[in-house]
């Protein structure tokens, strides 16, 4: 069934998924978080501390008395963060399944960063240019949005690995403006790795959004943002839920051989025959009525029918130019079963493995956890 991305949109309206941009829909559950957080060496009250809510939009500051108060925050799974200049960074993973207000409270410790190598003129070498480069292609990614996405702070990164291996790390989070969708991103860094056939990244987002210097620049912001949830992992996962793949555009496939797995991330299947599934069979219902779990065997292949190929996936996935086909993708769940909530959200950030169409898409064609096409 061929559909178009008008089409996949609509469909979309249908499901209800829509809100706006600075919040949940109407009639989300919702709940409030409050805490403290404080100096582990002193026990004193840390204000000014950043805590927020990974991915999101959602965000805050300590007061005089180190302490917090989020309010609006969804159920499900999320990444709670919080952060210090001077001080270790802490997350808890959590999948709040009830509106209860909740009290999490950080003791963060403090931390010594080894200044040396960190100014310009130390980094400017040929082999960190080199090394960023090819940092900036894994990260932020080869798409159209990535080429019009920067990392305003980029000597706080480091380097390092040897045999092939790229390994990053950052001083600071990583400053990312991305003037494809308008956000301004503070990325809290934790993980990066990267081999010839393997990228992995784990970290905390906090989104910020920019202000338009047009009518027609917000337009494009909008347009921008729609083209880049539609046919997404979270798009797939609430089809999954409401049971409509086939209406927005997804068709599922089973791959129980596949060849070099590897050899997908850059270029499509190797070998391996597939046959249809029932995209029903490939999750069940979680241990609460706001979560669920994937759960299947080898590869499922997802072909989504709503847009093609952006013409840069062949450069990226190093095949020779052709006539642009349906947007192809491969998961496996490396971890075994994994848990993901209502809105989309995959509690382990590791959890699912991508490759084809869903890898080649990074950082810069990322939108809020709060963002529903509107």
């Amino acid at each position: 069934m061929k559909l178009s991305l008008v089409t996949a949109t609509i469909a979309l309206l249908a499901l209800g998924l829509t809100g706006t941009r600075e919040g949940w829909a109407q009639g989300t559950p919702i709940l409030t978080l409050t805490g403290v957080v404080t100096d582990a060496e002193t026990g004193e009250p840390l204000p000014g501390a950043n805590v927020f809510i990974a991915g999101s939009l959602r965000g805050t500051s300590t007061s005089r008395d180190g302490s917090y108060r989020l309010e609006g925050v969804p159920v499900g799974a999320m990444r709670l963060f919080a952060s210090m200049i001077g001080y270790e960074p802490q997350a808890r993973d959590m999948l709040l399944r009830t509106e209860t207000a909740r009290t999490i409270d950080f003791v963060l410790t403090p931390s010594v960063y080894e200044l040396e190598g960190i100014a310009v003129e130390g980094k400017a070498d040929r082999r960190w240019t080199r090394q960023f480069e090819q940092f900036r292609d894994l990260f932020i990614g080869k798409t159209p949005n990535a080429s019009e996405t920067e990392i305003t702070n980029l000597y706080v990164l480091d380097f390092d690995g040897s045999g092939g291996e790229l390994v990053a790390s950052a001083q600071k989070p990583l400053e990312i403006e991305n003037r494809a969708l308008g956000y301004r991103i503070q990325y809290f860094l934790e993980d990066f790795s990267a081999t010839r056939h393997r990228t992995k990244y784990d970290g905390e987002p906090l989104y910020e959004e920019l202000e338009p210097s047009s009518e027609e620049e917000a337009k494009r912001w909008d347009r921008n943002r729609r083209k880049a949830f539609i046919g997404s992992f979270r798009h797939f996962l609430l089809a999954l839920i409401a049971g409509r793949t086939e209406e927005q555009g997804f068709k599922t496939y089973a791959r129980m051989e596949f060849g070099d797995p590897t050899a997908a991330q850059i270029g499509g299947p190797a070998a391996g025959t597939r046959f249809p599934i029932d995209p029903s069979t490939m999750f069940r219902p979680g241990s609460s009525p706001n979560d669920y779990v994937l759960e299947f065997d080898g590869f499922v292949e997802i072909a989504f029918t709503g847009e093609l190929e952006d013409t840069s996936y062949f450069e990226w996935s190093k095949q020779p130019r052709r006539k642009p086909r349906y947007q192809t993708s491969w998961i496996r769940l490396e971890r075994g079963p994994t848990t993901f909530d209502w809105k989309g959200d995959v509690l382990d950030p590791y959890g699912v493995t991508y490759y084809g169409y869903l890898a080649f898409e990074r950082v810069a064609d990322e939108v809020p956890r709060e963002y529903r096409p509107s």
